[in-house]
């Protein structure tokens, strides 16, 4: 099994049944968690880098079949942050060293193109040495070009499954995995740091998806790839399915650095929820990106896609001492830098 780890380590590439064994076969993760380990810190060393987390909305017009905050969920409790709201989070995000701030939401129509771009536009103008990261989900190639223009720096999308029939079993025929993916080739296009994703462990995932989602990656070639386990949430169609392995999902945050070794990867709040120290055991395994949350203490209750969420009570400096605490003892740095990827040419 060390030739497959080994020929991954230097080639970055290997065949489906060798990923195949990866993930099925009992192998030595300690041997595979340090080879990665050692090729995150050949590209970006020990640093872990800080992303802010503004959670602007639980609206969402969508219904995935996995998500708390799915539109046919009549037990959700709904908010909507302003603007004003939105960047005081990024303001008191900056005061404590934080230089990336991460939107994120539901599909909310509320928020409407206009009202981002003048949002990204205002957060620039008043932290003009900060990136932006928007993750609200499918949009034209229009929108997201005014959101570039407005000054968005990245844009998360995580494609969840890139197997068409398991997308169809996570989501209504509403929505569509060929637009999920044509949205994620125009942000490339367009000129984003672009982040994309699946979890592990989702109702009905096989292997075979799981190695679809990696040749997926590959083809697309994203700055960012976050991963975490699938968790059920109440009052969704899922809630009575098992949670996805932790061990799994550690053991893919490797193999996925092996594959991409330049790539910004998370250790998730889910990771962190699905397990005590599962964060820090996400940065042995090769992630390099944290993002506590900047929201208001007083709407975390509320942005719930999982059962059990860790951190909704916690004021933004206390989620943030602790994350400090957690990626030093781990043996790490907490970097406040913006952490681009390192094919970003800045001035």
């Amino acid at each position: 099994m060390y030739n497959i780890i080994d020929r991954l380590f230097l080639e970055h590439d290997i065949s489906d049944s060798d990923i195949s064994s990866l993930l099925m076969d009992k192998i030595d993760t300690i041997y595979l968690f340090s080879k990665a380990d050692e090729v995150r810190k050949l590209y970006y060393g020990n640093d872990v880098y800080i992303r802010g987390l503004i959670e602007i909305s639980s609206f969402c017009k969508n219904n995935c079949f996995y998500c708390g905050i799915r539109a046919g969920n009549m037990n959700a409790e709904r908010y909507r942050l302003s603007s004003e709201e939105i960047i005081q989070c990024c303001i008191k995000g900056y005061d404590m060293g934080i230089r990336t701030f991460v939107l994120q939401g539901g599909e909310d129509p509320a928020f409407t193109d206009e009202i981002i771009c003048r949002l990204v536009s205002d957060i620039k103008r008043i932290i003009p040495d900060c990136a932006v990261t928007l993750s609200l989900g499918e949009k034209s190639y229009e929108s997201y070009l005014s959101f570039r223009k407005a000054g968005a720096d990245r844009y998360l999308l995580r494609h969840e499954t890139a197997d068409d029939l398991h997308y169809h079993k996570l989501h209504p025929d509403t929505m569509n995995p060929a637009n999920r993916k044509k949205c994620l080739f125009n942000l490339k296009k367009i000129g984003f740091q672009t982040g994309a994703g699946f979890m592990v462990g989702s109702p009905y995932q096989t292997v075979e998806h799981i190695i679809s989602d990696i040749r997926f990656l590959q083809k697309l070639r994203p700055e960012m790839i976050g991963i975490g386990p699938f968790i059920h949430c109440r009052n969704t169609p899922f809630e009575n399915y098992d949670n996805g392995s932790t061990e799994l999902c550690l053991r893919l945050i490797a193999i996925l650095r092996l594959f991409f070794p330049d790539a910004l990867i998370p250790a998730t709040t889910a990771l962190g929820t699905a397990s005590p120290d599962g964060r820090e055991r996400g940065l042995k395994a090769g992630a390099n990106v944290v993002m506590p949350n900047l929201s208001p203490v007083n709407v975390r209750k509320k942005y719930i896609l999982y059962d059990d969420k860790i951190c909704t009570g916690e004021e933004s400096a206390e989620c943030l001492d602790c994350l400090k605490r957690r990626i030093e003892s781990a043996g790490y740095t907490f970097s406040f830098s913006r952490g681009d990827h390192n094919n970003i040419k800045r001035e």
